[in-house]
């Protein structure tokens, strides 16, 4: 049940006491359908906030709002700290959840504003992209043309630790006005690594359907339904801001 999402590890469904797989009990317990359920319903929340952002954003000559700093910022470390919230107090989730989705909405509405006001169209590009990539890799984990074998698993965590720390060390260097060369430029090198990144955030897809998949299986409580949502759409979120970055990269070209 190994995931390379910080939200969906393989402790998430353990009683640490006693290492046992947590179970429902008298509430119920974690079914695929309701989290595929609950997870439509965040994305209908991210898609209105975003929308109301992205509208927001936009004055009425068409340029972009100088407010729109409020809603990227506002966004995203709102929606950094629900997540922390979410991880550390599971049982929060059936609230927290949805509060993720309000602010990842707000954050993602402006920043696509900007990306469309430099490169016409990326954003419906990038949408696809991502639901494209979704469906199929739902398709080929369902018809058993990709598996999550251990080793599978154990590379697509490495490389995703790898891609956290090579973004970590690029925050801490900007703040010395220092970048780490080529990787988030527009020529070979930053296409190509930005490509990586997006299968390694497309390969997580597949890790969380294995994660939920089993997780149901063994019985998780019911409010893991809003948590195995909650971890699916980290996950769609990376994707789709990924897709953006390569996006912007090409045509940059």
């Amino acid at each position: 049940m190994r995931s390379g999402n910080p939200a969906l590890q393989e402790s998430t469904f353990l009683d640490l006491g006693s290492g046992r797989v947590v179970t429902g009990g008298d509430t119920g317990t974690m079914t695929i359908n309701g989290t595929v359920n609950k997870t439509g319903l965040m994305l209908l929340l991210v898609v209105l906030t975003g929308a109301f952002s992205w509208h927001q954003t936009f004055g009425a000559d068409g340029a972009v709002n100088p407010s729109i700093g409020l809603y990227v910022w506002g966004g995203a470390l709102s929606g950094f700290v629900i997540a922390l919230a979410t991880i550390f107090k599971k049982t929060w989730a059936p609230v927290t959840a949805p509060l993720y989705a309000i602010a990842q909405g707000f954050f993602l509405g402006a920043i696509s504003a900007m990306y469309e006001a430099r490169f016409n169209g990326i954003v419906m590009q990038a949408v696809l992209l991502t639901f494209g990539t979704l469906f199929a890799l739902l398709f080929a984990y369902r018809s058993g043309l990709i598996k999550a074998t251990e080793n599978f698993k154990l590379g697509v965590v490495a490389a995703t630790g790898g891609i956290a720390l090579v973004y970590l060390a690029s925050i801490v260097l900007g703040f010395f006005g220092v970048q780490i060369p080529m990787i988030h430029e527009s020529g070979i090198v930053g296409i190509g690594f930005s490509l990586f990144v997006v299968v390694i955030a497309a390969l997580n897809l597949v890790l969380d359907f294995d994660f939920i998949e089993n997780a149901t299986e063994k019985g998780a409580p019911k409010y893991m339904e809003w948590y195995g949502a909650f971890g699916l759409m980290v996950t769609l979120v990376w994707l789709y801001l990924e897709f953006l970055r390569l996006l912007s990269k090409l045509q940059s070209r």
